[in-house]
C-alpha cells in the first residue's frame, strides 16, 4: 500500500529503412519518434522522476550535428521532452515538415536511431544531470557515446578504484557516470585499435573514418568493461556513427525484450508495450538473455553475442507481483495464481465462514491477484456446495438446493485512495492527521460487527499506511475481523538491484523480528550477528555470509505477522487484525521462471548484495544498540 520506487525504464528504436520509406507509408518521417513517445508513455509506471531521450543521425556531413539529446525532470518529463523535439518543427512550413530529404539534412531528431529512458531515484541522488541518457563527446563520429540503463551497482567503489588507477577521473562519483567513463574508456581502446590497423594500410582521411565504423566491434567493448560489473542491468546505448547496443546482466536480475521486422529493431523493459505500439503477439517478441548482448551494426546489421556468462537465473520476482505492466499474458496468470494461492491461509484466518466475508483489494496494482483470490473462493464455495448436496441424498427438495446454490462469494469496493498527502505538510500531528484520511470507505459496504473484511495488496513493506491510515478507516465499518493478505511473501531484506529499499530499518518484518528478540530476552542473537557480520568486514565479498538471517530464525512465518499487528494496529481499533502472507513455496509455484526471491529470503544473486546486506545490518545495529565494545 506504499508505492515502492523502482528503477527505470527502456526504450530503442532503430529503424531500418530511408526516412523517406516511413513518410511514404505511414505519412510522416517521424514514425520512429512518435513509437519511441508510446514505448515510453507505456512505461510510465516505471519511472516518474524524470525522462529523457537521445538520437544519432547516421551520414551526416563533418560540420553537421548528428547526435542530440532531450532531459527533464518530474512526472510530466515525458510529455515535456516531446514537446521540446516538436518545437523544433513549428515554424516548418508544410511541405517542409512532410519533406523527408529535408529532415534528415536540417533538421534535429531527424535521425534513424532513438534511445528513451524513465528514471526512479533509489540512490537519493537527483537532479538533471543525474537523469538519463548521459552523453561523452568526442571529435571522433565513433568516439561518441550515448548510454542509459535500468541498472543498479553493488560494487561501484571497486569500479571507481579500477578506473581511476587507468588514470581516468569520473566527474561524479554514480554508477552511471563511471560506467559512462568504463565503457567510454573502452570504446576510445577499440577505435584506436582500428585506426592503427588502417593506418598500417596507408588510409587516409574519410577512408580512415570509414574503415573504423564498418569494423568496429561492440562486444569487444562490452565484455572488458562488464566482466567487473556486480548487479542488475540492463545496459542500452548508442554511438555517433550508429552502433547500438542493449546487454543484460549475467544474472537475468533486470528484465529486456527485442522485436524486429523489415521496418524496425525495438528493445523496451517490457514485452507489452512493444506488442501494443506494434500491433505483434508476444510470440514475435524475443527475451534478452542473462548475459547476452543484441549488436547492431552502422550497416543495421542485427546479432547476438554472449559477453558474460550465464549465471544461477535469478530474475527479479518483484517485476512480476508488482512493477511490470500486468497487461502481460504471463504476468497476469502469474498474478491472479499468487491471490489465489493465499485462499487457503485466509480461510483458515476467517474460520472458513465464507458467508459473512467480504473480499476487496488496496491499491489498484493488486486488482489482478484479487481475481485470483475470488477464483479460489469460488472453487472454495463450489465444492462446499458439493458436499451439502451430497449430504441431502437423492432427493432433495427446491427449496433445499435454492438455498445451497444460492451461496455466494461477497466482494466490495470498500476503500477508494481519495486524496494525495502534500509534502509541504511538514508538522508531524499535521502529517499523522492528514494521512489517515488519504483513503476513503464505501460505507454500508458491510453487515456491521458480523462480517470479515479481507483486503489484498501486492505487497506489504514499511506498513506505513496500514498503520496512519488503512486499519483505521477501514474499522469504521465495524468490521467482525479485518484480514490483510499480501500476494507476496514477509519483505525481509533490502534490495540493491534498482528498488526503493535498502535500509534494515524500512521493513516491519525486520521491526517486528528484533522486537519478538527483545520481548523473549534474546537481544544476543542480535549481538551475535552483529559480530559476524563485523568480523568479515575485511574478507573479500565472495567469502561473506548474510548473517542478518539469523535474526529471524527463531521465529516462525505466524509469530512474526502477528508481532506486525500489534505493531501497526492503531490504538482504540475495534476489529480483531490479522496479517495473512503468502509463502516462499507459494511464490516460486507462481512465477516459476523468476527464482530471483533475496529480498524475502535473504539469498541474494551476487557477491555484492550480501557485502550491502551486511553492512546494513551493522549501520542498523550501530544506530540502535551498543554492542561495539564487545566487538574484538
Amino acid at each position: 500500500m506504499e508505492p515502492l520506487k523502482h528503477e527505470c525504464g527502456v526504450a530503442m528504436i532503430r529503424l531500418l529503412k530511408p526516412l523517406e520509406y516511413y513518410q511514404e507509408k505511414y505519412g510522416t518521417w517521424m514514425y520512429g519518434l512518435n513509437k519511441l513517445y508510446l514505448l515510453m508513455e507505456k512505461q510510465h509506471n516505471r519511472g516518474q522522476e524524470g525522462a529523457g531521450l537521445s538520437c544519432v543521425k547516421l551520414e551526416a556531413n563533418p560540420g553537421e550535428e548528428y547526435m542530440f539529446r532531450e532531459r527533464a525532470l518530474g512526472s510530466g518529463a515525458i510529455t515535456e521532452i516531446f514537446e521540446a523535439v516538436q518545437s523544433n518543427f513549428k515554424d516548418l512550413t508544410q511541405e517542409q515538415l512532410h519533406d523527408a530529404e529535408y529532415a534528415k539534412r536540417f533538421l534535429p531528431f531527424a535521425g534513424e536511431i532513438y534511445m528513451g529512458h524513465l528514471r526512479y531515484s533509489t540512490t537519493g541522488k537527483s537532479g538533471i544531470s543525474y537523469v538519463h541518457p548521459f552523453l561523452r563527446r568526442n571529435n571522433w563520429r565513433a568516439k561518441n557515446l550515448s548510454l542509459c540503463g535500468n541498472f543498479n551497482m553493488t560494487n561501484v567503489d571497486e569500479i571507481f578504484e579500477k578506473i581511476t588507477a587507468t588514470g581516468q577521473h569520473p566527474r561524479k562519483y554514480s554508477d552511471t557516470y563511471i560506467i559512462l567513463e568504463q565503457l567510454g574508456h573502452r570504446l576510445d581502446r577499440e577505435v584506436e585499435r582500428l585506426f592503427a590497423e588502417s593506418k598500417q594500410e596507408s588510409m587516409e582521411g574519410m577512408d580512415i573514418t570509414n574503415y573504423i565504423e564498418e569494423r568496429i566491434d561492440l562486444s569487444n567493448v562490452l565484455r572488458t568493461a562488464s566482466k567487473d560489473w556486480d548487479g542488475g542491468y540492463v545496459m542500452c546505448g548508442i554511438t555517433g556513427s550508429g552502433e547500438m547496443f542493449s546487454l543484460r546482466d549475467p544474472w537475468g536480475i533486470r528484465p529486456a525484450f527485442w522485436y524486429k521486422d523489415d521496418e524496425v529493431l525495438v528493445v523496451a523493459s517490457e514485452r507489452p508495450v512493444i506488442q501494443t505500439t506494434f500491433n505483434v503477439s508476444a510470440d514475435d517478441i524475443v527475451e534478452l538473455n542473462p548475459g547476452e548482448s543484441l549488436l547492431l551494426s552502422k550497416n543495421g546489421e542485427i546479432r547476438l553475442a554472449q559477453i558474460n556468462k550465464p549465471l544461477i537465473r535469478k530474475s527479479c520476482s518483484f517485476e512480476r507481483i508488482y512493477f511490470s505492466r500486468g497487461s502481460d499474458k504471463d504476468i497476469y496468470k502469474e498474478r491472479k495464481l499468487l491471490g489465489e494461492m493465499v485462499v487457503p491461509a485466509i480461510l483458515k484466518s476467517i474460520n472458513y465462514d465464507v458467508e459473512n466475508t467480504v473480499l476487496s483489494f488496496i491499491p489498484n496494482t493488486a486488482e489482478v491477484a484479487f481475481y485470483g483470490m475470488l477464483q479460489g473462493f469460488d472453487d472454495y464455495l463450489n465444492e462446499m456446495k458439493v458436499r451439502k448436496i451430497e449430504v441431502l441424498g437423492h432427493n432433495p427438495s427446491h427449496d433445499e438446493l435454492e438455498k445451497i446454490l444460492s451461496m455466494r462469494i461477497r466482494s466490495e469496493k470498500v476503500a477508494i485512495k481519495d486524496i494525495k498527502l502534500r509534502t509541504f505538510i511538514a508538522e508531524g500531528n499535521s502529517r499523522n492527521d492528514l494521512a489517515a484520511h488519504v483513503y476513503d470507505i464505501t460505507y454500508d459496504s458491510l453487515k456491521p460487527y458480523k462480517d470479515n473484511l479481507v483486503i489484498i495488496d501486492d505487497s506489504i513493506v514499511r506498513g506505513t499506511t496500514l498503520k496512519q491510515s488503512i486499519i483505521s478507516i477501514l474499522d469504521r465499518l465495524n468490521p467482525k475481523k479485518i484480514v490483510i493478505v499480501s500476494s507476496s511473501p514477509q519483505v525481509r531484506y533490502p534490495d540493491y538491484y534498482g528498488i526503493d529499499m535498502a535500509s534494515m530499518d524500512q521493513f516491519i518484518a525486520f521491526k517486528a523480528a528484533i522486537e519478538l528478540l527483545k520481548d523473549k530476552g534474546m537481544v544476543s542473537v542480535i549481538e551475535n550477528a552483529y559480530r559476524k557480520s563485523k568480523n568479515q568486514i575485511n574478507i573479500p565479498k565472495e567469502q561473506m555470509v548474510n548473517y542478518v538471517k539469523e535474526i529471524y530464525a527463531p521465529f516462525t512465518d505466524e509469530q512474526i505477522s502477528s508481532k506486525m499487528v500489534e505493531i501497526l494496529t492503531p490504538k482504540g481499533t475495534k476489529a480483531k487484525v490479522e496479517i495473512v502472507y503468502q509463502t516462499l513455496e507459494g511464490l516460486h509455484k507462481a512465477c516459476p521462471n523468476s527464482k530471483g526471491d533475496w529480498y524475502f529470503s535473504g539469498d541474494y544473486p551476487t557477491p555484492g548484495g550480501v557485502k550491502l546486506v551486511n553492512q546494513a545490518f551493522i549501520d542498523y545495529v550501530d544506530n540502535n544498540f551498543n554492542f561495539e565494545k564487545t566487538v574484538k
